[in-house]
Parts: C-alpha cells; structure tokens; sequence
C-alpha cells in the first residue's frame, strides 16, 4: 500500500496531466513544496522521555528559565519538588537545567555564546541558592525552547519528576501545557510571585 503522501503527489501529477498537459509538473511542484513545508513546520507530539523507574530513588529535573537566587522562591521550589525535611529528600537526585535565550539577531548570526553565558550564570545562581537550602544539584544549560530543553536533558537522565520554575506566567505557560500533555514523568509548574 502507497504512503498517502505519495498517492496525493502522483494524483496531483495526473491530475495536472489531464487537465493542463504540460501543467502535470507545475501542479505537483507547488504540491510537493506545500507538503515540505507542511512537514516542516509540523513538530512530533510524541511522549517525552521515558517510564519513570519503579521504586528506587527520585530523579527530579528542575528547570528554570531565569536565575532564582531569593530565599523565599527557594523554599518554594524545594516545597514543591518535594526536597524539603519530608521522606525521602535526601536521596533524591536533583538536575537543574536553564535554557538558553537567545536574542533575534543573535540566533540570526549564529551568535549563541552570550546567551549560553548568561545561561550559565542563573545556573550557578540558582544551583548556589539550592545549596545554602541543603539540596545538592547537578546543572545543565539548554536549548532556548523550553519543551526541546527538557526533552533534550531526558534523553540521557531518567526523571522521575519535572518542576517547571515560572516568573512570569505568559512566557512558559504554552511550554507548561504542552509538558504536562508529553511528560511521562510526574509534573509541577511553580510560579514565582504568585
């Protein structure tokens, strides 16, 4: 059985043929360029990452856009990842990833090193803050798309849990929505100054 797409290209073909003559191939140029652009823009909608493991220890991504270095939005996030004095805080396994924003004109001309610093420096903020609360963490820098970060990061670390870390709610709401959808890991979107 053909593949519909091909089926639409050899109608399309035929179609320009029969009705056109010489057309047929102007017909399923244009087709072929709607399809490839279609396929480009389309983005997979699969699940991210995999089962979480049975039992054993906790593996808890944090990712945080912006740094978090106030002590108040500190506890917050250790509440809400679950790391404070309760169970098994502890043994968990912490990975904190902050994607990477980069500027319209950087991304244009390929320019990605200052965003990457400034990345790398909310990193150690936050990873700095999480410390003096008594939760050791591992860091990572990420994509500048909040969702390909996250996907990225589970491809090589088993996350049992995600917490999103939010300042401002319209910039990572769409990225939250579409995590909690994906995510087969257990999901929490935390907003600061809520």
């Amino acid at each position: 059985m053909w593949p519909p797409i091909l089926f639409v290209i050899v109608a399309s073909i035929v179609a320009g043929f029969a009705v056109a003559g010489g057309g047929g191939v102007a017909v399923a140029s244009f087709v072929v360029l709607f399809i490839v652009l279609f396929a480009i823009r389309a983005t997979p909608r699969g699940p991210i990452g995999s089962a979480p493991p049975e039992g054993g220890r906790r593996h808890v991504l944090i990712v945080s856009p912006g740094g978090v270095e106030d002590p108040a939005d500190v506890a917050r996030i250790v509440r809400a990842a679950g790391l404070d004095d309760s169970g098994d805080a502890g043994e968990a396994e912490v990975v904190v990833l902050v994607p990477a924003r980069i500027g319209f004109l950087d991304r244009w001309a390929s320019d990605v090193e200052g965003a990457r610093h400034r990345a790398q420096e909310h990193l150690v903020a936050t990873v700095a803050a999480l410390a003096k609360a008594g939760v050791a963490a591992d860091a990572r820098v990420g994509d500048e798309d909040v969702v390909q970060a996250v996907e990225d990061v589970l491809q090589s670390y088993a996350a049992t849990e995600v917490v999103l870390v939010s300042s401002d709610a319209d910039e990572v709401d769409a990225a939250a929505t579409e995590l909690a959808e994906r995510l087969r890991a257990e999901f929490r979107h935390v907003h600061m100054g809520a």
